[in-house]
Order: C-alpha cells, then structure tokens, then sequence
C-alpha cells in the first residue's frame, strides 16, 4: 500500500478532476482508518501538490451546506511525472 499522499497524487491521474471530498470518498475504502483522511488534511495535500506544479486548480464551487469546493485536476506534466516517481 502507498502512503496517503502518494494514493492521492495517483488519484488525479485516474480522473479528470476532483475536489477533496471527491478524494476522500475515492479513497476511504483503502485509507478509511488513517487520521490524514479528513477534509482538513486533503485540503492541504492538494495546495501542496498545487504549489509543486503537480495539479492544477479547475474551478470551485459550494455544496449544498455552503461549503466552498475546489477541483483540481493534474495537467499533463504533473500527471507524467506523478506517474514516473509514483508507481502502482
């Protein structure tokens, strides 16, 4: 199993684009028992991904809870190299 980070690098190379509740609810069958896998945490994942060049932002908007959304998809460079340092 990878770590939590790596698992959500990958993710965004299997979709076209995700918001982080998209990512948790991908993931929580393999990652439901780690503490990372919050709302909180994958927020922060994604704008460090953003900041390194890996995913870029696509859009945002509000669920029906008024609760901002942000989608990301990687681009393809960071797709290319997320695949290159992150194998299955």
């Amino acid at each position: 199993m990878n770590p939590l980070n790596y698992a959500i690098l990958k993710h965004f190379t299997r979709v076209n684009e995700a918001c982080a509740e998209d990512v948790i609810e991908a993931l929580k069958s393999k990652y439901g028992k780690f503490k990372a896998l919050n709302r909180k945490d994958i927020i922060s994942a994604l704008m460090t991904a953003e900041a390194n060049g890996l995913i870029e932002e696509t859009r945002f908007d509000l669920d029906p809870d008024g609760v901002l959304r942000i989608y990301y998809q990687a681009h393809e460079d960071g797709a290319s190299t997320i695949n290159k340092y992150i194998k299955d």
